[in-house]
């Protein structure tokens, strides 16, 4: 993981392409404030965006604060700005898939990405088409677990502002079930393998997924070859992304103690004043 010196909000850090994933705008378990210091914190040539970024699973007029407004803007910023975005669609904004394919300007929506960087080929994409748990009737019992997960963030929020008082330290039992799910689901799919597997076949140097809320990087040999295997992890417990700057592919941990917040009330935001920030943005990309 790389640790930083402390960053303002008008310091940019330059990035060569920086992936990022489950988001989940939209929900309580969105750290919503976080990204945005991070994504004020760079100025990337590449911006993909890996699925689930907005929970369209758990998406409610009534909840979608400005810090998680703030988020789309920053984006939209970074665009303006000459950063190419590529948005690749996941599971939990599935509704998006029916315009795969549609580009404005330097926003690109798609299903996957192939890229060659420095000559070596790199294959990304959400990750959820390996696991059989958000297909068929599983697909049901993933919604209500998604919905679980949310209840699960708030009651944590409320067992830390509990220890906080006591003088003890955080826990993080969200982190803990999630994590002992995903070893369940990379059990049964043989998730990470499966990427790998499938990326040495298609000759391709890197492959990157998202989808299990685990970051990593690690080589993968097989008697076929070897790939490089990365996830971004997310932006609900883990807070990371993956950059790639100076011919290589590391994992970035944000670290409250290093940025300073952008201010964002969680006030309520109605939903058509979202979409005329974005229409405006839209527009002015299209001039």
């Amino acid at each position: 993981m790389q640790n930083f010196e402390k960053l303002y909000p008008m310091d940019k850090r330059p990035v060569d392409v920086v992936v990022i994933s489950d988001v989940h705008l939209g929900t309580y378990g969105c750290r919503a404030k976080e990204l945005v210091a991070y994504l004020k914190s760079i100025s990337p040539n590449i911006l993909i965006l890996n699925g689930d970024i907005v929970d369209c699973w758990q998406f409610s007029k009534r909840y979608f604060p400005s810090s998680h407004m703030a988020v789309i803007k920053e984006v939209l910023n970074l665009m303006m700005k000459g950063t190419r975005v590529f948005y690749i669609t996941g599971n939990h904004d599935e509704q998006f898939r029916r315009y795969t394919d549609f580009q404005l300007s330097n926003f690109a929506l798609t299903d996957k990405l192939v890229l060659e960087i420095d000559n070596k080929m790199t294959w990304i994409f959400h990750g959820d088409v390996f696991d059989n748990t958000t297909k068929g009737g599983a697909k049901v019992l993933a919604k209500l677990g998604s919905n679980g997960y949310a209840v699960l963030i708030l009651f944590n929020r409320l067992v830390n502002f509990i220890l906080r008082s006591l003088g003890r330290e955080k826990l993080s039992i969200s982190k803990k079930v999630m994590a002992e799910v995903n070893k369940a689901v990379t059990k049964i799919n043989d998730f990470e393998m499966i990427a790998a597997e499938l990326a040495i076949e298609k000759k391709y140097d890197y492959v990157i997924c998202g989808h299990i809320h685990q970051p990593q990087k690690r080589i993968v040999q097989t008697e076929k070859g070897q790939v490089t295997y990365l996830n971004s992890g997310d932006w609900v417990e883990h807070l990371t992304a993956l950059e790639y700057h100076h011919n290589e592919w590391t994992i970035f941990e944000y670290d409250e103690k290093q940025f300073q917040h952008v201010p964002a009330t969680d006030t309520k935001m109605p939903l058509n004043v979202i979409t005329d920030e974005i229409s405006f943005y839209i527009n002015s990309l299209a001039i």
